[in-house]
Parts: C-alpha cells; sequence; structure tokens
C-alpha cells in the first residue's frame, strides 16, 4: 500500500514522494510523506470508504474558515480506482509550553463565538464519523431536539443492533424524552461550531506554543458539549478554564450538563469497544435519571 498511495501522490501532485508509516489510526492507514517541496500528512483508505476522509477534509476546512484555531491545512482530498487520499500540511509538533493552556482557551473561546454556519440551526452540512461511528447530523431548529435524535437515538439504535442491554437502551430512551430538566436554569444554547471529538489526542502544539486541533467530527452545537467531551478523558491543560471563560463566558448549569453532553461519548466507546464502557455509560445514565437542577 505505501508504494501505491506514493504512487497517487506524485501522479495528483506532482514530484516524488517517500514514505513512511505513521501508525495508523484503527480507520485509516496514516503516513508521513516527504516530497520535494514539501512534508505532508497522509491517510489513505479503500475506495469506499472514502466518504470518512472526505468528511474529515469538510471539517478541517470548516475551522480553518473561522480564522480562529489552527488546523493542519487540506491540501488535497481525492479517489482513485484503489484507494481515497487525504493530504494533509505536514505539521511539527513540540512539547506544549507552560502557557499552552491559556492560549488554547483562548483560541477555543473565539472558535466558539464565531457566527456558525445554518441560520440559527443545530447540525452540519453533512454527516460525518465520531472515531468510526457514523454521526448524524440533520438539522434542528431546538438544541435538545438535536441532541435526543441525532445523538441520543442514533446511538441508542445502533447499540440496539448490537444486542445492548434494554435497561440501558431504555433509560436513553426516558433520559432523551426529559431532556428540558437539564435546561431548566435558562441555558439557552448559542449555535456554535464545535471540533467534536476534542480529547487529549486530537489536539497538541507547534514549536512556537500554537495549539492545532485535528481529527474533527464538526457540528453546529452547543459549546457545552465540547467542554464536556474535554473533560471525559483526562482534562483541558492548565489555565485554559481562565482564558476560555473570560472571552466566551460558562452557564452556572454547566455542571449539571457536563455528565449528560458525557454520556453520548460513553455510548459511542461502547458501540466501538464494548467492555467496560457499558457498565460506565450505565452508571452514568442511572445518575443522570435521578439529577436535579
Amino acid at each position: 500500500m505505501e508504494a501505491t498511495v506514493a504512487t497517487l501522490l506524485g501522479a495528483r501532485l506532482g514530484g516524488r514522494w517517500v514514505l513512511r508509516p505513521a501508525g495508523g489510526s484503527g480507520f485509516a492507514a496514516t503516513w508521513h510523506a516527504r516530497g520535494d517541496a514539501a512534508d505532508l500528512f497522509v491517510k489513505s483508505t479503500p475506495p469506499a470508504q472514502r466518504a470518512m476522509l472526505e468528511a474529515e477534509a469538510d471539517g478541517l476546512a470548516a475551522l480553518a474558515a473561522t480564522g480562529t484555531i489552527r488546523v493542519p491545512a487540506v491540501v488535497d482530498c481525492w479517489t482513485t480506482e484503489t484507494a481515497c487520499v487525504l493530504a494533509l500540511e505536514g505539521l511539527r509538533f513540540a512539547s506544549p509550553p507552560p502557557d499552552f493552556g491559556m492560549h488554547f482557551g483562548a483560541a477555543l473561546a473565539a472558535l466558539h463565538r464565531t457566527s456558525a454556519p445554518g441560520e440559527g440551526r443545530y447540525g452540519w452540512r453533512r454527516d460525518n464519523w465520531i472515531g468510526g461511528t457514523p454521526q448524524t447530523n440533520r438539522w434542528h431548529d431546538d438544541w435538545p431536539g438535536f441532541f435526543a435524535h441525532e445523538r441520543l437515538g442514533a446511538l441508542a439504535a445502533r447499540l440496539a443492533q448490537r444486542g445492548a442491554p434494554g435497561r440501558l437502551l431504555d433509560g436513553v430512551a426516558a433520559l432523551a424524552e426529559r431532556l428540558g430538566d437539564f435546561f431548566d436554569d435558562g441555558h439557552a444554547p448559542r449555535p456554535a461550531l464545535v471540533h467534536g471529538d476534542l480529547w487529549s489526542g486530537n489536539w497538541a502544539a507547534l514549536a512556537d506554543g500554537t495549539p492545532v486541533v485535528y481529527d474533527p467530527a464538526v457540528s453546529v452545537s452547543d459549546a457545552e458539549a465540547e467542554l464536556a467531551m474535554m473533560e471525559l478523558f483526562g482534562g483541558p491543560p492548565a489555565g485554559f478554564w481562565e482564558k476560555y471563560r473570560a472571552a466566551a463566558g460558562l452557564a452556572p448549569g454547566y455542571a449539571h450538563r457536563r455528565g449528560l453532553y458525557q454520556l453520548y461519548h460513553l455510548l459511542n466507546h461502547a458501540l466501538l469497544f464494548g467492555g467496560g464502557y457499558l457498565g460506565s455509560a450505565q452508571r452514568l445514565l442511572d445518575t443522570l435519571r435521578h439529577a436535579r437542577p
């Protein structure tokens, strides 16, 4: 496959390319590509899976267009009879400096504050993927309706196909029916463009400390959903919250909704990996079902 991708790069972009495997993402082959005039980071899939890479290119382009936060530039994305190839700017990452979190908080706040597409609705112009799971993004006029149908409901349907326990599925359905309870504090989410899969493995720093994000699953959503994901597996770097709050604010009821938004990602991990994630999702669901503002 390495020789095939190198040939495809040469035919599309010109020049000679030397590839080095970058370890793979679980859903695509990844490569460091060195050319005559540039270095690239390249992903490849079989042609039948091209929608995954096309959606990633779309998400990166959307984030870049805001001018708020650094992403790898999309050089090209194309499909041949043998492969789909996504060629990205080859960035060199470094250890984050002590003030990285502050810069990251300011940049993410700017992203969440920028005017989002969709004319005040929630969703996106195409479906995409959260990890290896298809993520539906049909437009909705109201946020609870979007989250109930395109997030919790969509994952519950996939889990049902995999034979997930009825108690878990019934609990998700019951929770979706009372989402309004989580907004009793008057929080009315402002539609925000979010990265969508912002765990610590999807951000890094350039040598000058500039924050970079990648591997997006974008949508127009409640910015709190982004923050909750960041807190699920680890947490934002030191200094993040101070700058984020100063620039974008944070509703007092966020702590009440955080688990709700984290449930989506735990359900996705239960779908992808099973095992202990099913138990973790059920425990969080039990807590949420009895939660009060």
